[in-house]
């Protein structure tokens, strides 16, 4: 089996966020089935391989380069088109084009989706974030009404509603990093979570949205917007609700509705399974399996498959007029 090489720009806080913490935990995973190191392309850091001295070496046929970076992707692709490259697709529409030729690895469902239509020739696979064990419900005392984590909140969230909710219950905002964010939420009632207007002021999706799924396996009851991946899991009415609600009172009616007659919507274990350990661990050596075969294959055989780039699709749009204007000529002569 190959081994797995996951291109990052950096690891140090410069580029903390969600995405870089589960490339992080992907490839401890991946470590768990086969050889796999972390390879910076922005930086140098000390007991980190570097791209471009990595690129130096003469024979790469038995890795897999595994590129994530979003807004780098283009560029990295381009870069090591000669060797074997996989995408693991968190967000989607960054606007660039990828080759049959890099198979595609996505988080959510509706990154699946996305590739899906983008990428018809490539390979896809459903690869969902893990959820870690210490993300369970404790069944403590909770004595946060409401809990927010400023990153990510719309305005609406944080300049009309959370006024409005100080004023009739206990609510927290946290804007830094949690120590024991397991913790907090077997701590909390709620928790309110609302990304759209964040995702779509950078153009791309919510990959998959990991706050509202860690919440839930803790108990709380969640506020959230379902853009994105969220809409893999979320499902209002049922294990949610959706915030946002047409009105800021009326979503002050339902979250003191909810804190003054909890429904239970407690999920069982069973519901959280695709997401632990062992299911992603199944999966995983399911997908390496097929990338390893899919590599060896493509360094006998040349892709022959017509790509559904812009030209052809030009092409075949102008072929369909075409068709359409000849059928209607010859039927009205």
């Amino acid at each position: 089996m190959r081994k797995l090489y996951f291109l990052l720009p950096g690891t140090d806080s410069k580029f903390a966020c969600g995405g870089l913490w589960a490339e992080l935990k992907t490839v401890n995973l991946v470590q768990q089935i086969c050889s796999a190191d972390v390879v910076t392309y922005r930086q140098r850091e000390s007991g980190r391989l570097f791209i471009d001295d990595l690129l130096q070496e003469k024979n790469l046929n038995d890795v897999i380069f595994v590129i994530s970076w979003g807004f780098d992707i283009a560029q990295l692709a381009a870069k090591l088109q000669q060797y074997n490259v996989v995408y693991h697709a968190h967000s989607a529409g960054y606007k660039f084009y990828l080759s049959g030729s890099i198979p595609i690895i996505t988080v959510s469902r509706n990154t699946m989706g996305y590739w899906g239509q983008k990428s018809p020739n490539s390979l896809i696979y459903y690869l969902p974030n893990q959820i870690s064990n210490e993300f369970q419900n404790l069944h403590l005392q909770r004595d946060i009404d409401v809990l927010v984590q400023a990153r990510k909140s719309s305005e609406y969230l944080m300049q009309a509603l959370i006024p409005e909710l100080e004023k009739k219950c206990n609510v927290l905002v946290v804007n830094s990093y949690v120590e024991d964010l397991p913790g907090l939420f077997n701590r909390a009632k709620i928790y309110l979570y609302d990304s759209a207007e964040y995702w779509a002021q950078q153009n791309v999706s919510e990959g998959f949205g990991l706050q509202p799924m860690e919440a839930l396996a803790c108990g709380c009851q969640v506020f959230s917007s379902v853009n994105g991946g969220l809409s893999d899991y979320l499902d209002p009415g049922f294990n949610c609700y959706k915030i946002a609600g047409y009105s800021k009172e009326f979503d002050i009616q339902r979250i003191l509705k909810v804190l003054e007659s909890p429904v239970n919507m407690t999920l069982s274990e069973e519901f959280f399974n695709e997401y632990r350990y062992d299911n992603i661990i199944k999966r995983l050596q399911v997908i390496l399996d097929e990338l390893n075969e899919f590599f060896d294959h493509k360094i006998q055989q040349p892709q022959n498959i017509p790509e559904l780039s812009r030209i052809r699709l030009v092409k075949l749009l102008t072929k369909n007029i075409y068709s359409k204007v000849r059928k209607k000529y010859f039927r009205d002569n």
